[in-house]
C-alpha cells in the first residue's frame, strides 16, 4: 500500500512494488509559492434539464475544492481561500498531479482562482 497525504487527509493506494515489502510510504503534496492544490469537480454528464449526454461528450467544469494551500497563501490576507472552499478557477496554468487514476488533482497559481463560493448563513 502506498499512503498519500493530501492536504489534511491520507489515502491508501495499492502499489505492486509494496506488496513484497511491508513498509508503507507517506507522500506529501504541498504547494510552494502562491499556489493551491485543487480537486477538480467531475465533468457533468447530465444537462440542467435532465438530458443524459453520451460518454464522449461532457460539459467541462472549472470548479473544484481546495485540498490545501501553500504557507504563503495561508498567511496572505489578500487571498481569503481556505481548505475545502469550493472555487471557480482558470485551468490554463493548472498542473496535473498524477496520484490517482481519476487524475482530478491540480496545482494552480492562486491568481487563477477567480471566485470562491460561500453560503450566507442567516
Amino acid at each position: 500500500m502506498l499512503w498519500v497525504w493530501i492536504g489534511g487527509y491520507h489515502r491508501a493506494m495499492p502499489d505492486a512494488g509494496d506488496r513484497a515489502q511491508k513498509k508503507q510510504t507517506l507522500e506529501i503534496v504541498e504547494p510552494i509559492g502562491k499556489r493551491v492544490l485543487i480537486r477538480k469537480d467531475e465533468d457533468k454528464k447530465i444537462t440542467k434539464v435532465g438530458l443524459h449526454l453520451p460518454d464522449k461528450i461532457e460539459i467541462p467544469t472549472i470548479t473544484g475544492r481546495v485540498v490545501t494551500v501553500s504557507a504563503e497563501v495561508e498567511r496572505d490576507e489578500n487571498y481569503p481561500i481556505k481548505q475545502y472552499d469550493r472555487v471557480l478557477f482558470n485551468p490554463k496554468h493548472a498542473i496535473p498531479v498524477d496520484f490517482e487514476g481519476d487524475n482530478r488533482l491540480f496545482v494552480i497559481p492562486v491568481e487563477d482562482i477567480v471566485a470562491v463560493f460561500r453560503r450566507e448563513i442567516g
